[in-house]
């Protein structure tokens, strides 16, 4: 079956980085992209980033844009989020999943495909903090 784990989360200052791992299992990453998405307390999810697996291409949301860099290893099943320059508001827990990436209005937005993606991983949380 599906499994997404999520690891490499942990508190750091403000202006600090952090490198985070999503390893897929139970199906084919080839014609899927994967995305990174977070939950803040008292928040809904959100997009924040997403790759499309066969061919590299990325696309932020704008507060992610600049700061947070995402990549692949297909043979590892395994995608990343690099995040620099980290805020406090940046602080949540973050999930990987399939994802489709939307422009609006000259600004993208990152969604989980299906919409009733139900195959969530534990989540790795992040806390940035002084």
């Amino acid at each position: 079956q599906v499994q997404l784990v999520e690891s490499g989360g942990g508190l750091v200052q403000p202006g600090g980085s952090l490198r985070l791992s999503c390893h897929a299992s139970g199906f084919s990453l080839d014609s899927v992209a994967m995305g990174w998405f977070r939950q803040a307390p008292g928040k809904e999810r959100e997009g924040v980033s997403c790759i499309v697996m066969s061919d590299g291409n990325t696309y932020y949301a704008d507060f992610a844009e600049g700061r947070f860099t995402t990549s692949r290893d297909n043979g590892k099943s395994e995608v990343y989020l690099q995040m620099n320059s980290l805020k406090p508001e940046d602080t949540a827990v973050y999930y990987c999943a399939t994802c489709r990436a939307q422009g609006i209005r000259g600004h993208i937005f990152v969604y989980p495909t299906p919409p009733d993606f139900s195959s969530w991983g534990q989540g790795t949380q992040v806390a940035v903090s002084s």
